[in-house]
């Protein structure tokens, strides 16, 4: 009802029992259903006839939903683009160098080339082949040779992306400057995801803690080096990263079935093992989509309790762009090696064929050295000058990353949901490269770990301890070794007048441990 009806009525229309109480009219005075009057001492308390206003919002979430609501937040997108700004500018100093040429492993740059000329094959003129300059290496370092044509054997995905760049500048633009860019965009987009999480009451983390464990990942896990390298083997890591965060975005509380299979599907291209994180998604939809209206409390009432029409609907719509994704990376084995379930990888022009011709690419065989790599390995202390040695094997992700460690002692916080099969989906994915004929080598650590970062993360984040004294020292020590490695990996250091290096010199990949 209007407020103005109280004072438009005739004055005959509005009677009081007590013509003292006059004087207040306009304040005691409102007219019922009837027209009837009663005075304010009889009457409740006058309300307003306003409609009823919503309870006040936050000043900080009504100015681009903030994350937590805390005094002076900033918006996460202005927060995001200082984690972008700040890890490019970083990175660029420590590829220093490198940014002024190409890689000389810039298989994604040679597969964007031939895609832009409609071909699957390298393109090489016959004197380049001849003279064994093309590709890169004679061929020898990773390239797949079939049929007397060369091919690039890994997930294309990162192709596909360098294809613009490759248009503009040719085959051999210095691809570090546009892969210290991808890599910047990681630790950004984790930030994003953290602050949603925050903003949705699913993390307890605050807006500055969500900035160090997204700096924790640009320059505290062997991201960073990875960043810089631009070899083939890194780049892939570096753009899937976001994928994944992209991936995790939308396939938390199966918020966007579409988006999330389409990521998950772009991830497969660029790392397969990626594949095996598809289902968390499926799980996600068996979790929100509920027929009674209650949480599972166990494995069984993920089925039992779950609306399925609406979960199987979820997980057709995801299903679609990840088959389309599966399909197409078959057919690409198809056309380039006459087999659909041939990568490419038998074909590599590689030492260790025999390997992998007795073993095959996965296998038992190699969950201990794998394992023991992951898990063990440490740097070798000596007496020589400069002291240290890395193995070219790589460090064990807890030297690295000293705050992983608390992932042994994970415990379910909150009702999100989320912990059970997060660690689950980064355990699948990180199974199968623990069963692989390759440990990463070579690396200053175990860069396999890059494909469930962000899983671990957003782990820490939603389930870890308190950020305290302990956590800030793992961290300065997580960002300090791996500094380290960013500045010394594939580089000579110029010490006491000298050129040396900090890596172990054996390229056989026989040695792993410090030799006695």
């Amino acid at each position: 009802m209007a407020e103005s009806e109280t004072t438009d009525k005739p004055a005959k229309d509005r009677a009081t029992d007590d013509v003292s109480e006059r004087d207040s009219r306009d304040a005691n005075e409102r007219e019922d259903g009837d027209g009837a009057k009663a005075s304010a001492d009889d009457a409740p308390p006058a309300t307003s006839t306003k409609p009823a206003e919503a309870p006040e919002e936050p000043a900080a979430n009504k100015r681009g939903e903030r994350a937590t609501g805390e005094a002076n937040e900033p918006l996460p997108w202005k927060v995001a683009a200082a984690i972008f700004a700040l890890a490019l500018i970083v990175y660029g100093i420590f590829a220093a160098e490198r940014l002024a040429t190409h890689s000389p492993d810039n298989h994604f740059s040679y597969l964007a080339d031939s895609y832009l000329h409609g071909t699957l094959s390298v393109r090489c003129q016959p004197e380049a082949l001849r003279a064994r300059t093309c590709p890169p290496g004679g061929g020898g370092n990773d390239w797949a040779l079939y049929n007397d044509k060369w091919y690039v054997a890994f997930p294309s995905f990162p192709a596909v992306v360098y294809m613009p760049a490759v248009a503009l500048f040719g085959r051999d633009f210095a691809n570090r400057r546009l892969d210290i860019a991808l890599g910047a965009l990681a630790p950004a987009l984790l930030y994003l995801l953290l602050a949603r999480l925050s903003r949705e009451k699913k993390s307890e983390r605050t807006w500055k803690e969500n900035v160090l464990f997204s700096l924790l990942f640009a320059f505290g896990t062997v991201f960073f080096f990875s960043s810089i390298q631009g070899s083939v083997w890194f780049v892939a890591h570096v753009i899937n990263a976001s994928l994944v965060i992209g991936y995790l975005w939308y396939a938390l509380d199966a918020r966007n079935p579409i988006a999330a299979g389409v990521l998950l599907g772009l991830a497969i291209h660029t790392r397969a093992n990626m594949a095996f994180a598809a289902p968390f998604f499926a799980i996600e939809a068996l979790r929100v989509h509920r027929a009674n209206g209650k949480a599972p409390e166990t494995l069984v009432d993920y089925w039992t309790g779950a609306d399925k029409a609406k979960a199987i609907r979820a997980c057709v719509e995801f299903a679609i762009p990840v088959a389309i994704a599966v399909f197409v990376t078959r057919y690409l084995n198809y056309l380039r090696f006459e087999d659909w379930n041939e990568t490419g990888y038998r074909y590599l022009q590689i030492g260790w064929r025999g390997r992998i011709e007795r073993w095959g690419l996965f296998n038992y065989h190699y969950l201990g050295r794998n394992l023991g790599i992951f898990l063990a390995s440490t740097p070798w202390f000596t007496r020589d000058f400069p002291y240290v040695v890395v193995s070219l094997h790589g460090l064990a992700i807890w030297v690295t990353t000293p705050n992983f460690l608390e992932l042994v002692r994970l415990r379910v916080k909150g009702t999100h949901g989320y912990t059970l099969f997060l660690a689950l989906s980064a355990g699948a994915v990180l199974a199968v490269l623990l069963l692989y004929q390759n440990s990463g080598w070579v690396q200053f650590g175990f860069r396999f770990s890059n494909d469930i970062a962000p899983f671990a993360i957003v782990l820490l984040a939603l389930n870890g301890a308190k950020i305290n004294r302990l956590w800030l020292a793992a961290f300065a020590i997580a960002v300090a070794v791996n500094t380290f490695g960013a500045w010394t990996f594939e580089r000579q250091i110029v010490l006491r007048g000298q050129r040396v290096t900090f890596y172990d010199n054996d390229y056989t990949q026989n040695r792993y441990f410090q030799p006695d």
